[in-house]
């Protein structure tokens, strides 16, 4: 199996619900975003660009089947999974930051601070303690932990804490337009397989020959 992601930017809608399920379900420190949402052409999002079609372009981590962040740790920390995610060894990480060099779609976060400490120092969220609540090991390596250490780089896992349990990743599960889709990419006949053909699916910088999993189904020309 080869896991990939489907992204369909006519039913995008903007709102940045995926970018808070993912922090929220995955207890990102402040000012720390694994997935953003971008208006293409314009230098704010949700204002129409001066030319073109006014859509959204929500990126993370590509999980690239060519990944050069996985070829510069020098420590095996960012390593790729037997469905194909390129996940982080939070254990081995030593913080050198190569892989966030390397990657050309700057999803790669560092985590100056653990997410405990910073959040006790806000009053109203003193009692709140957000995300997956317990350590997560895949295959017995440490991907995902609700306070990690200091000075480690993170991004999206697909949400492995949750695909390990059958569950689709919180950003798929949180888009009320329902735009993302997840499956099997080395099956033809898969829901995700079938719309990449179908709809001429692209990927982002496809120029750096990194091979991204993840698939974007272009908007709609909208007519004049």
């Amino acid at each position: 199996m080869k896991m990939g992601m489907v992204i369909d930017l006519e039913k995008c809608i903007g709102c940045r619900s995926c970018m808070v399920a993912c922090k929220q379900h995955n207890a990102q420190p402040p000012e720390t975003w694994w997935n953003r949402v971008f208006t293409p052409g314009s230098h704010r999002h949700l204002t129409p660009p001066a030319k073109g079609v006014e859509y959204f372009l929500p990126v993370h981590c590509q999980h690239c089947e060519n990944a050069p962040c996985e070829k510069v740790c020098p420590v095996g920390a960012t390593y790729r999974a037997e469905d194909g995610a390129i996940l982080i060894d939070y254990e081995r990480c030593i913080g050198c930051r190569y892989c966030m060099s390397a990657c050309p779609y700057g999803v790669r976060q560092f985590n100056w601070e653990d997410p405990e400490k910073a959040h006790q120092r806000s009053e109203y969220q003193e009692k709140y303690h957000y995300g997956y609540p317990e350590d997560h090991r895949h295959k017995g390596r440490l991907v995902y932990t609700p306070i990690r250490p200091k000075g480690i780089v993170e991004k999206c896992t697909f949400c492995a804490q949750y695909r390990d349990k059958g569950e689709l990743p919180a950003c798929v599960r949180g888009c009320p337009g329902k735009a993302r889709f997840v499956g099997d990419l080395d099956d033809p006949l898969s829901e995700v397989s079938t719309m990449i053909k179908a709809r001429d699916a692209f990927t982002l910088l496809p120029e750096k020959g990194t091979k991204p999993t993840v698939f974007y189904l272009p908007p709609k020309p909208k007519e004049v």
